[in-house]
């Protein structure tokens, strides 16, 4: 089975190691994005789909837009692939390009479709609270992930995993079911299946007033979207931005989804809990845990945050180093 691999970052990594790794798949090329200019000094950083291409001698395609680049258009219509295969590559492939390869473009798709199609379905689907989520591979089509689907893998997601941990889950479960699909595609044992675009839902590009926190919202709303916007999201606190990077839900509902280290917490609740305040407000500083903050409904720890200008840090050190006190308030980003 002969492939062009099309990817760009970290999340693409995987999918393009196990099918170097496996024995049955050639991998002939690789297109990925232009170099960028990145930290100080302004260096030209490649992309990470590109180390590692480079490191096992593969070529290199760097076209800053595939589908009208020639040299590039006549390389892939050339290269004898049986499969081109699409994960995170951050361009639109023509018409031209999904029909040039015998088997049709596969790409991964970090949702379980026809949900959550678009660009960031890890980050909405946390923002929604979703339970569960998965990839799909499906075969690309003119529209933006509305192809037909091939095979899917299913993950549940924790009460405390944001963006960044679950794109690490899905990166694996995708590169292994990536290869399953190849193969089977390649031995005619899988069959397209159209997506119900009645049930679709889309995953735009995450916008910056989306990193906002407003307090009057519930502290599970509060909650999912900084986890699902990991590590961006802002709050103000004594004239600065505030970043929340990692909080948890408390009180009684939530005791059961949070990991053993919270039972401390739990157990002095009873001490630390009010019920009275306003949103925005600290009603308690749990002791070598961090602040709890009221909500428009229920209450938020936040477990690490990260002042204008300083370095990430407990929410404890935090509430030492500011002097927190109960009464003291949080404002809307």
């Amino acid at each position: 089975m002969k492939v062009v691999f099309f990817g760009t970052p970290q999340f693409a990594v995987p999918c393009l190691e196990m099918l170097l790794a496996d024995g049955e798949i050639e991998v002939l090329a690789v297109v990925t994005q232009p170099d960028k200019r990145r930290r100080r000094g302004n260096q030209l950083i490649p992309s990470a789909v590109k180390s590692v291409a480079l490191a096992h001698n593969l070529p290199v395609w760097q076209p800053r837009r595939v589908k009208k680049d020639p040299e590039t258009l006549t390389k892939l219509r050339q290269s004898g692939a049986d499969a081109f295969v699409v994960t995170a590559y951050g361009q639109i492939l023509s018409p031209e390009i999904l029909e040039m390869p015998p088997l049709g473009c596969i790409n991964v798709h970090a949702s379980l479709l026809p949900k959550y199609r678009g660009a960031a379905p890890i980050q909405w689907c946390l923002y929604n609270g979703e339970a569960e989520t998965g990839v799909t591979t499906m075969l690309m089509d003119a529209g933006m992930d509305t192809g037909p689907m091939l095979l899917k893998a299913h993950t549940p997601i924790e009460l405390l995993e944001n963006a960044h941990h679950l794109a690490q889950t899905e990166a694996s479960l995708g590169a292994r079911l990536l290869v399953e699909t190849l193969l089977k595609l390649k031995r005619g044992q899988v069959q397209p299946i159209p997506q119900d675009d009645s049930q679709a839902s889309y995953a735009p590009l995450i916008k910056k007033e989306d990193y906002k926190l407003d307090w009057s919202r519930s502290a599970i709303a509060l909650h999912n979207q900084i986890r699902g916007f990991f590590p961006n999201c802002v709050a103000r606190f004594r004239g600065q931005d505030l970043k929340a990077i990692a909080t948890a839900p408390v009180g009684d509902e939530y005791w059961e989804q949070l990991p053993p280290s919270f039972s401390v917490l739990e157990h002095t609740w009873p001490a630390l809990y009010s019920g009275s305040g306003t949103p925005g407000e600290v009603v308690s500083i749990a002791k070598h845990i961090g602040p709890i903050v009221k909500t428009g409904e229920g209450f938020l720890l936040l477990q690490q945050v990260q002042l204008a200008g300083k370095r990430a840090q407990s929410g404890w050190d935090f509430a030492n180093g500011t002097h927190l006190q109960v009464g003291d308030v949080f404002e809307n980003g």
